[in-house]
């Protein structure tokens, strides 16, 4: 339960900062949230499927920004070959998500953020997996891609969002560790967008 709640607020914090640091994805994810819900409305769970670019800017975020960059290690229970390599049983092997997600030759400008390479279904779903991969994937997939959706949705479509203290950069430099995060904390300041002040008491 802390790993989890752990990685999803820090997820939610860098997906955050990127979109500030990028006003032009801020300003389509907003487009996408007045269209699909519409600013008399509150985010339901019926919405989050059609909100095609915040997933996909959340899967940017998680792409730059894993919150395991080495994911879980492994450990082989025999001998086993990976390519040229031999890996001997019990080896303590980690699996760095977080150079495969920034690889030049497996992405196209890979340290931009451009949720829209994963606006196509089929564009780098194979050299992407911050939850790990195979039998050993992460159990939380499902809760944490529905929390994720739901929370930033309703942080976005409930508020207009700008940098605390003046500031025009959001600094993404981060603090490395076992769970990746700012290294400054992230500091905004919310403006109400919704038309009905009753909408806010629904999330309360």
């Amino acid at each position: 339960m802390i790993g989890g709640t752990d990685t999803t607020s820090t997820t939610i914090e860098w997906t955050m900062a990127e979109l500030m640091q990028h006003p032009d994805a801020m300003q389509k994810v907003h487009k996408e949230l007045d269209e699909v819900i519409g600013r008399s409305n509150a985010v339901e769970e019926f919405h989050l499927p059609r909100l095609h670019y915040l997933e996909a800017a959340i899967k940017e975020a998680f792409r730059l920004h894993p919150a395991l960059p080495l994911l879980v290690p492994r450990c082989p229970t025999e001998d086993c070959q990976i390519g040229r390599y031999t890996i001997p049983k019990g080896a303590t092997v980690f699996i760095n998500a977080y150079a495969m997600h920034r690889d030049p030759q497996l992405w196209d400008s890979p340290l931009e953020f451009r949720p829209e390479r994963f606006l196509d279904e089929n564009a780098a779903n194979s050299q992407y997996f911050p939850f790990g991969t195979g039998r050993r994937v992460c159990p939380g997939i499902p809760m944490a891609e529905k929390m994720l959706n739901y929370i930033l949705a309703s942080l976005l479509h409930s508020f207009e969002w700008k940098l605390a203290h003046g500031s025009t950069e959001v600094d993404l430099t981060d603090k490395f560790g076992i769970v990746v995060k700012l290294e400054k904390p992230l500091v905004l300041i919310p403006t109400p967008r919704l038309a009905n002040p009753e909408l806010y008491y629904s999330y309360s």
